[in-house]
C-alpha cells in the first residue's frame, strides 16, 4: 500500500510539472506571437499584451551595400506601439507568406528565453512571468535583409 501511494504521488508530480511545462510554452508562445504580429499588423493592443513597459529593443541591420552590419538605435515600449501605428496607418504590412517562426529555448519557473524568425530577420528574447502571464523584457535582434 505504501509503494502505491509513493507511485501515485510521483505520478501526480509528474502529471503536474508536465501541464504546467506545457500551459508555460502555449503562454510563452501567444506573447511571441503576439509581438509578430503587434508589429505585422500595426496592432498596439497586440504588443501592449506582450511587451513589459521597460522594453529593451535593440539590434543590428544589415547594410545593402556590403555584407556589414550597423548597429540600430534602442526601441523603447513607446517606440514600439509607434512603430506598430505607422505600419497601420501607411499600410505597410508584409506578404501573407511572411515568416512567424517561435521557438522556446528554455522554460524556468519565472523566465524563458525565444526566437523569433520574421520577415526582417530573427530575434532572440528574454521574457518573465508577471503572474500567470509572460512578458516580453528584452528583445536582441539581427536584420538578414
Amino acid at each position: 500500500m505504501k509503494n502505491l501511494l509513493v507511485v501515485l504521488a510521483i505520478c501526480f508530480a509528474y502529471t503536474f510539472t508536465y501541464a504546467q511545462s506545457d500551459t508555460n510554452k502555449t503562454a510563452i508562445k501567444k506573447a511571441c506571437l503576439n509581438y509578430i504580429e503587434g508589429f505585422y499588423e500595426g496592432d498596439t493592443n497586440k504588443l501592449k499584451a506582450c511587451l513589459q513597459p521597460t522594453l529593451n529593443k535593440f539590434g543590428f541591420w544589415k547594410n545593402d551595400d556590403s555584407n556589414t552590419f550597423r548597429q540600430v538605435p534602442h526601441m523603447s515600449y513607446d517606440q514600439a506601439l509607434n512603430y506598430a501605428k505607422n505600419v497601420l496607418e501607411k499600410k505597410e504590412f508584409p506578404k501573407a507568406d511572411a515568416p512567424k517562426k517561435v521557438e522556446i529555448l528554455g522554460v524556468g519557473n519565472t523566465i524563458a528565453s525565444a526566437k523569433v524568425t520574421a520577415w526582417w530577420g530573427i530575434d532572440y528574447m528574454l521574457l518573465s512571468k508577471r503572474g500567470d502571464k509572460w512578458m516580453i523584457e528584452q528583445v536582441l535582434w539581427e536584420g538578414l535583409h
